[in-house]
């Protein structure tokens, strides 16, 4: 999938502040610290439109970014990562509402790509998000990423436990290294899928 071009568009809290629904968008969610930025940044082909940090849950606002490709058109949208420990209080209890507004109202939402690290088990917030999407009627995206820091018995041994606590089967889990890029081209596919499946 070759992007021609990525452009910001901006930053929004309240769907008042949200851009027109012009174009079908996909959403990408999941844990401080879980590879968001890097994720999209390889899927754009551009290495710091989407801010990293090395510091979790820097970023609380939902970003919005248009993406245009040889046949396609639609929005990126960053969702703020959610259960790093030292966001201030206040934060936390605003990302719930301002989540399920965004979730619940969205009609040009087509898709939400749930990350997850491999490594790691699932959390109450990664399950509670899973929640969301299906409470909501959104077609979870569900991606491991880090894949290139386990080995590949790690990686079969990683993705049974996680597909048995999310309830789901293991084929749904797609994988994804942002060092290597593996798994860019299978992202894409879901994605393209979930903007066709709304359109047939």
């Amino acid at each position: 999938m070759h992007i021609h071009q990525t452009v910001f568009i901006k930053s929004a809290v309240k769907p008042v502040d949200y851009p027109p629904e012009d174009l079908p968008e996909i959403a990408f969610a999941g844990r401080s610290n879980v590879g968001k930025s890097s994720l999209i940044n390889v899927l754009i082909e551009r290495k710091g439109l989407v801010r990293t940090s090395s510091t979790p849950g820097r970023t609380q606002l939902i970003n919005f970014f248009q993406v245009t490709g040889a046949t396609f058109s639609l929005n990126l949208v960053d969702l703020p990562g959610y259960g790093y420990a030292k966001v201030p209080l206040d934060v936390k209890r605003q990302w719930g509402p301002m989540m399920k507004r965004y979730l619940s109202s969205r009609e040009s939402l087509r898709g939400v790509v749930l990350i997850l690290d491999i490594r790691r088990i699932p959390s109450d917030e990664d399950l509670q998000m899973l929640d969301w999407l299906r409470s909501y009627n959104r077609r979870p995206i569900i991606v491991l990423t880090k894949c290139d820091k386990v080995s590949k018995n790690e990686r079969a041994k990683q993705t049974a436990a996680i597909s048995q606590k999310l309830q789901i089967d293991s084929s749904m889990l797609l994988h994804f290294s942002a060092l290597s890029k593996d798994g860019r081209e299978a992202v894409w596919q879901a994605i393209k899928e979930a903007l066709e499946a709304d359109i047939l």
